[in-house]
């Protein structure tokens, strides 16, 4: 355990609730991780949520919380925002939080929000969406694709040296945390592969009532991608076999490759940028399928697209595996390809789906029952003085 840089100046007393502290890696830019955020928030209410960094105009939910940033904070927006930068600053500034006060500490963490430094009798739980992918599983594809650009060469030298301290750095932060939950089999299996340790699953929460259709809605033909358009994504993919196949295909979103993928879209690809949220479950509920071609750890939109009663064409890998069903919700396809998107198009095309029993099926990813697992969960690990 590392040793604490504060004084310890209370001990917890029985006759009060626990003191619960959430952290998390960064506030930057909505995501799935940061829906865990946010039901972390609505399952303790109160809870201060400690981040390196936070851009209050991109994270709406989050601006009635209690955000407490790092140092971090005080670097330029452009470049604080630069996560990849920033490692070694990033797992000192969670150290330096003082959470003395704090009985339960949850860290919602695939970076360094776990570094945090809790009292001795005080317990950290770590929500661990993967052990970090660019020291541990997916090392090998951050040093083909380090994302610096022109500097990638030069990356691509520093890198063994870095990641190996940061590695380093990483097991020690695994030391300070006393359980962990996993979202998913696969990042069950990384934390036991990487860090040695065990760990109970808890899947993440999904809004499961705001895509449930509320009156029958009949599917129109197109099929739908709903994401950040970043290279690992691949977008191209479905863009790619729906415009071979000559099927219309709907992308909702933005990102770094945009404009590449509006360049290699066929006359049958429409892209489009909702605002509303109304229009974009509409968009869901209307697909004939949901397109998803990226390995996740777990991935909460498709569970998104079943919860509208859309069947799933997806990456039949990592998070995927604990929620796709063969034939039953969608079809999966095994290499990420043009040809094996394509084929599984056409194979989900010779398949019929209950859309009533796949929303249905979704309810096991309800945010309320995330909530009252966690809680339950927490309840059960909390230091025994408050039990």
């Amino acid at each position: 355990m590392p040793s604490s840089p504060f004084p310890i100046s209370r001990t917890p007393t029985p006759d009060r609730n626990p003191k619960v502290a959430i952290i998390a890696d960064w506030l930057t830019n909505p995501g799935g991780a940061e829906k865990v955020v946010l039901a972390l928030a609505k399952a303790f209410p109160g809870a201060p949520i400690f981040t390196s960094v936070y851009d209050e105009a991109k994270m709406p939910g989050f601006e009635k919380l209690d955000i407490r940033t790092t140092y971090l904070q005080k670097l330029p927006t452009k470049i604080r925002n630069r996560h990849q930068l920033f490692p070694l600053l990033r797992a000192n500034a969670f150290r330096r939080l003082d959470l003395s006060e704090y009985d339960v500490i949850i860290s919602s963490a695939s970076a360094e929000a776990k570094a945090v430094i809790k009292r001795p009798d005080a317990v950290h739980i770590c929500y661990c969406h993967t052990p970090t992918r660019y020291y541990w599983s997916h090392y090998k594809d951050y040093v083909s694709s380090p994302g610096f650009g022109l500097l990638n060469p030069a990356v691509r030298v520093a890198l063994p040296t870095l990641v190996g301290l940061m590695r380093r750095i990483d097991l020690r932060a695994v030391a300070g945390v006393d359980h962990f939950i996993a979202n998913s089999r696969e990042v069950q299996k990384r934390i036991k592969t990487h860090y040695n340790r065990d760990s109970t699953i808890i899947y993440p929460p999904v809004d499961i009532n705001r895509m449930r259709p509320k009156n029958k809605v009949k599917k129109e033909d197109y099929y739908l991608v709903v994401g950040r358009q970043i290279p690992y994504k691949r977008i191209d993919l479905a863009i790619a076999a729906c415009t071979k196949l000559g099927r219309r295909l709907v992308v909702i979103g933005r990102g770094s490759e945009h404009d590449k993928l509006r360049a290699m879209a066929g006359p049958t690809i429409e892209f489009e940028y909702v605002d509303s949220d109304s229009e974009i479950v509409e968009y869901f509920q209307k697909a004939k399928g949901f397109i998803f071609t990226s390995e996740e750890d777990f991935g909460i939109t498709p569970v998104e697209a079943m919860a509208a009663g859309t069947p799933i064409i997806a990456l039949a890998r990592a998070g995927a595996l604990d929620y796709i069903q063969e034939g039953i919700n969608g079809v999966g396809f095994h290499e990420q390809t043009v040809e094996a998107v394509a084929a599984a198009i056409e194979r989900f095309e010779n398949s019929s789906f209950d859309t009533q029993q796949i929303s249905h099926d979704a309810k096991k990813f309800d945010q309320e029952k995330f909530i009252s697992d966690l809680q339950a969960y927490v309840a059960q690990k909390q230091p025994q003085s408050h039990v």
